[in-house]
């Protein structure tokens, strides 16, 4: 099939290569023209595991494209994925301007039948928005359909080729069969294809992500209490995880959940709820929890240093929100770094692919290490924020040499408690006792 897809974001641009992989020719769009130049010439603007091997191979083949042009785009496909930007206003909706404005474009180009296909997530009757938008001006048949993504940072070229499930929102037989068609290559051993109304298809996604979020949310709580009745929150993990209604899977406790699109689509859902009338009190707490788990460690480290932070060096691994991106949108680890600022700490940090994101932002007044040893050269402790893989099996002799004193505040639990005591390290990690040994 000829697909275009209009937006090389995160979701756009995966949503483009796996098309193109599964023998589609796809074309990406994208109003930067400096992006879409180094994207022809190969240069992928960012980091997801493996997307890198299929993204060469496509271009080389032909099968994936490149070009700032809409209508050039748009000409020979049948399938237009809008996969824009839809960031949150101050209230928490989620600004539909990207999408809208494309959508009237649409309606002013497009010559023959088309699907229309929001792949971004967006609130509830966008897609009737959009179809109202490409109407004012199309002359031809089109149809609107909603069919949201599902992708994990990390892990999206495999949630894409090998969905759990694929929801689509569409009345419209004619859409059904062509969705259908495009799809089957990737639910082959039997993962299911559902189609829905439009609107259900919307909440569908805001839904689940709520959901998880909450899970999170709730793990932490459960952490924090952890931490007061003397109770061990992996413990606790295990127990429950093996509830099979459960599960075992958003029961890890940490530093509160940061990326694209948890922190957003819980507020847009909890907009969209107050829209009409309705007081979703569990997500509201979600926010609220999740907003003040973020700086917990950071009250812990003032309670070890009677506040006195004026002075104290610290070395902080990990900023990305999670391990395998480069994504720093909500991130845990800036909030730490703007607390501890302020108190008059200094700050090296180490993220095997974030840096660069952090350097645009915060610019010199952090420190970024060639490795996660260099952060500790002087520190006077460690902080965790990102559960890398590379941070799991450090140099603990190594570690000794480079830094002031044994101070680790571990945001992700990546040490065994007795370890850290038999190493001779004050621990402090989230939902378990204290490691004073030093």
């Amino acid at each position: 099939m000829n697909i275009a897809v209009v937006g090389t974001g995160y979701v756009g641009l995966v949503t483009g290569t796996c098309f193109a992989e599964n023998g589609n020719h796809v074309t990406c769009v994208d109003i930067d023209a400096n992006k879409v130049e180094k994207m022809k010439n190969g240069i992928i603007p960012i980091y997801e595991p493996h997307l890198d091997v299929l993204f060469e191979r496509n271009i080389k083949q032909n099968r994936l494209v490149f070009t700032t042009n809409l209508e050039e785009a748009i000409k020979d496909a049948t399938i237009i994925f809008l996969a824009l930007p839809t960031p949150p206003g101050e209230d928490g909706s989620a600004d539909l301007s990207y999408v809208l404005g494309v959508a009237k474009q649409l309606g002013k180009i497009i010559k023959d039948y088309k699907i229309i296909i929001n792949k971004s997530t967006v609130p509830v009757g966008t897609a009737e928005k959009v179809r109202a938008a490409v109407a004012e001006n199309a002359t031809c048949e089109f149809d609107v359909i909603s069919n949201p993504e599902f992708l994990r940072e990390g892990f999206a070229v495999d949630d894409f080729m090998k969905p759990d499930r694929v929801v689509i929102g569409t009345k419209s037989e004619k859409a059904k069969k062509i969705m259908n068609e495009l799809y089957a290559p990737f639910v082959r051993q039997g993962n299911p294809i559902y189609f829905m109304d439009e609107r259900s298809s919307e909440l569908t996604k805001y839904a689940a992500n709520a959901f998880l979020a909450t899970k999170i949310t709730f793990m932490n709580e459960i952490a924090n209490l952890c931490e007061r009745v003397g109770a061990n929150v992996d413990s606790v993990r295990i127990g429950i995880g093996s509830d099979d209604r459960i599960g075992k899977r958003f029961l890890f406790a940490g530093i509160g959940y940061g990326g694209s699109c948890f922190p957003k689509d819980v507020q847009a859902l909890a907009k969209t709820s107050s829209e009409y009338n309705y007081d979703f009190q569990i997500l509201n707490s979600v926010m609220t929890v999740n907003e003040k788990q973020k700086i917990t460690i950071v009250e812990k480290i003032k309670t070890f240093y009677n506040n006195q932070l004026e002075g104290k060096k610290f070395a902080l691994w990990g900023l990305a929100f999670k391990p395998d991106t480069d994504d720093i949108r909500e991130a845990p680890a800036l909030y730490i770094i703007r607390e501890l600022l302020a108190a008059g700490a200094t700050i090296s940090t180490f993220d095997p692919e974030a840096m660069a994101n952090v350097k645009k932002l915060l610019g010199d007044t952090i420190e970024f290490s060639n490795d996660q040893y260099e952060t500790l050269n002087g520190a006077d402790a460690l902080i965790i924020a990102t559960e890398w893989s590379v941070f799991r099996t450090p140099d603990f002799e190594k570690m000794n040499g480079l830094m002031k004193s044994k101070v680790i505040f571990d945001g992700r639990n990546l040490y065994d408690l007795q370890r850290m005591n038999d190493l001779g390290y004050y621990y402090n990690s989230v939902g378990r006792d204290v490691v004073k040994s030093n």
